[in-house]
């Protein structure tokens, strides 16, 4: 593998490393995903947890309660974990764009642009999801990614297995464990 070709898995690697030393320092009760119990889901929706996005959230993700807050209820979700997932996907910006293709808060492949040339048994792997145009809405995208997210717990039953789905292919479990801790420190 060329060294041009590691810089960006380096660069993720460094920011998720200090992220995650950082979420430590400053939070010394967080158990590190690697000692967690893997059956472990984060705590229960209720209807409390589905109305109100916790004000520890940073501004980028509070100007989105209110889209948020309104899918959370229409999907059953709790609002901090939609919002651990924006936080994570595109720190809260609607124009995100990642190198794979994924488009907006939520990060969704869209049918179109790079994500179309991805190609399963035959067919764009994608083709079936929306548009560049209305991924980049910031509405459509987080009812997108919400709607996503309700229709893979309801397969798999497990937060855990779920954010390893919606997230990165080539991460692992990485990805659904630091989902999952943003969400504990920002309860």
């Amino acid at each position: 593998m060329k060294a041009k070709n590691l810089i960006i898995p380096g660069i993720t690697i460094s920011i998720l490393f200090l992220y995650l030393f950082t979420s430590l320092i400053s939070n010394p009760q967080v158990v590190w995903a690697s000692n967690a119990d893997p059956k472990l889901d984060p705590p229960p929706v209720t209807e409390n947890s589905k109305l109100g996005l916790s004000p520890k959230f940073p501004n980028s993700i509070q100007q989105w309660k209110e889209i948020i807050e309104r899918n959370a209820l229409k999907f059953n979700l709790d609002a901090n974990l939609i919002a651990s997932v924006i936080l994570q996907e595109s720190g809260g910006d609607p124009l995100a764009y990642s190198s794979s293709g994924a488009v907006g808060l939520m990060q969704v492949m869209p049918r179109d642009g790079l994500a179309a040339g991805f190609i399963c048994d035959g067919n764009p792997c994608f083709r079936l999801r929306p548009s560049m145009q209305e991924l980049y809405d910031p509405l459509f995208n987080i009812e997108y990614g919400s709607k996503m997210l309700m229709g893979l717990i309801n397969k798999y039953g497990d937060w855990r297995e779920v954010l390893h789905v919606y997230g990165p292919m080539d991460v692992g479990y990485e990805y659904a464990d630091l989902v999952l801790l943003i969400q504990n420190n920002y309860q």
